[in-house]
């Protein structure tokens, strides 16, 4: 923890050439010695309890979300959901509130067109998560925004999380997790690739809580900065490699991408781009192996048809506690036994006295 806020006190004043090279030289001595668990870790696929699939019957969830970082991201957004619109694909758009001036106009023109609206942060400057004390003032600006955007899902900048505060959110979801990566700044995974339920404990603080938990949505494709800017990889092989892990697993695949990070147009590449046709040949691929086979939604419904899923299993598990069940005495051979063994069965309870009284 030491060393990372020691690194975003730092950080405005590495130049980003040199942060990258940096960046570059330690994830690919991680590399190797990760390769038993990313892209895939087996241990993700483990279904949740009573799980009984997804909607229509679809093999697996796709769900798009595109963080946006920075202004140049911000300017790069409605290219990128014309992309996302022409391939016949709906995300997500996560917008950094105090970092650039958000567009009411874009987001107007997004939501116009079926994308949603979510929040990444407050400045993306690493500090959030630094103390609760900083976190709880951050919350409150926070969730005006999410108030002021109709905005229901929160997406942490770098991953930098704390479940349990995040609950001081008025969100629905949040996206602040992954199944794994381990050249993320927090490494560690939640070990799988369905959302899950994160319930308010007995000693979340009160004012803001959203009384009935969040849905986790982790994301489980790499997300592009670490494939094309850092791993500098030349092709979406990963990405193939993972989905079509996913979809045999019948999980979630979540894929984040930023528009900050793509070059568009066939415009030249700088050091942190990468060209946008890269995620265009993903979607064309998606759409032609597993045509009809995946369910598109938005984050912020799929939070709602899992939170749906959980309250479908309590009161499936209520009825089942009460459940009552008519038998006839005559016709179930079980009867005259279970009155001869019990302490109060009688002549009276027998199969033969109701026979004798339905003859009379």
């Amino acid at each position: 923890m030491l060393t990372h806020i020691i690194y975003y006190q730092l950080k405005p004043f590495i130049p980003r050439w040199v942060q990258i090279v940096l960046r570059r030289q330690i994830v690919q001595r991680k590399r190797s010695k990760y390769s038993h668990i990313w892209p895939i870790d087996e241990k993700a696929a483990r279904p949740p309890e009573g799980w009984t699939g997804w909607p229509d019957g679809k093999k697996f969830t796709l769900i798009l979300m595109h963080d946006v970082d920075t202004e140049k991201g911000h300017e790069k957004c409605l290219d990128l959901a014309h992309l996302d619109e022409k391939m016949g694909f709906r995300a997500s758009f996560n917008f950094v509130p105090e970092r650039y001036r958000v567009s009411s106009e874009v987001r107007r023109i997004l939501v116009d067109k079926g994308f949603e609206i979510g929040v990444h942060g407050l400045k993306h400057d690493g500090k959030l998560f630094s103390s609760r004390k900083r976190f709880k003032e951050g919350a409150a600006r926070i969730n005006r925004y999410l108030k002021d955007w109709k905005s229901v899902g929160f997406v942490s900048p770098s991953m930098h999380r704390n479940l349990d505060w995040i609950h001081d959110l008025n969100v629905e979801y949040d996206a602040s997790t992954f199944d794994t990566d381990p050249f993320e700044p927090h490494p560690e995974g939640v070990s799988t690739i369905f959302p899950f339920l994160v319930s308010a404990t007995r000693n979340s603080e009160p004012a803001t809580v959203f009384r009935n938990g969040y849905i986790e949505l982790p994301y489980t494709l790499p997300q592009d900065h670490t494939l094309f800017i850092i791993m500098q990889e030349k092709n979406i092989d990963i990405w193939k490699k993972k989905l079509d892990w996913i979809a045999e697993k019948g999980g979630m695949a979540l894929l984040i991408t930023h528009p900050d990070y793509m070059s568009f147009n066939g415009k030249k590449s700088v050091i942190d781009e990468y060209p946008a046709e890269h995620y265009m040949e993903f979607l064309e691929h998606i759409k032609s192996v597993y045509k009809d086979q995946y369910w598109n939604p938005l984050p912020r419904d799929m939070a709602r048809f899992w939170r749906e899923r959980q309250s479908h299993r309590r009161k499936t598990t209520v009825d089942r506690k009460y459940e009552v069940t008519l038998i006839d005495p005559i016709k179930d051979p079980r009867w005259d036994a279970f009155v001869e063994n019990h302490p109060f069965g009688w002549i009276c309870h027998l199969s033969g006295w109701k026979q004798v009284l339905e003859t009379s």
